[in-house]
């Protein structure tokens, strides 16, 4: 099964001493937190797609996004359903019509890809089960500002 989820917040790992270390978004899915560590790069296009600033000049995402559209398709949705060696892997589900017929296209993603998509295209976020049961951790198990 799957559920829903929302990024809760996005910021930089703290270990026990305090050092940091690598950008993180954090979702929320069936009342559990799911830490995902991204690039630097990942948490920039994340941050711009959640406050909902446009960079001086397209990002990546962006422009997929927009070429997407011109090619006639859509993201309808991203699942991030499963779980590697603590890596998460994610799909993009999505949509094209062609000479008035729909084709359903699905694709392997990066999960900071995926997230950074839908949050532009505003679709859902999709997390399975067996992903949360894994890697949820307690929503008070991170200090998320």
């Amino acid at each position: 099964m799957t559920h829903e989820a929302t990024v809760h917040g996005l910021g930089i790992s703290v270990d026990d001493e305090g050092s940091e270390g690598a950008p993180v978004v954090v979702l929320r899915a069936r009342g559990r937190a799911l830490p995902i560590f991204i690039s630097a790069d990942q948490a920039k296009s994340i941050s711009h797609a959640v406050d909902g600033r446009p960079f001086q000049r397209p990002l990546t995402h962006d422009l997929f996004v927009e070429m997407l559209a011109e090619f006639g398709g859509a993201i309808d949705r991203i699942r991030i359903d499963g779980l590697a060696d603590r890596t998460f892997l994610a799909k993009i589900d999505a949509e094209r019509y062609v000479d008035g017929g729909r084709r359903e296209l699905t694709f392997d993603a990066r999960p900071s890809d995926a997230i950074a998509l839908a949050l532009r295209v505003e679709c859902p976020i999709l997390v399975d089960d067996e992903v949360i049961d894994a890697a949820g951790r307690p929503p008070d198990a991170f200090e998320v500002r």
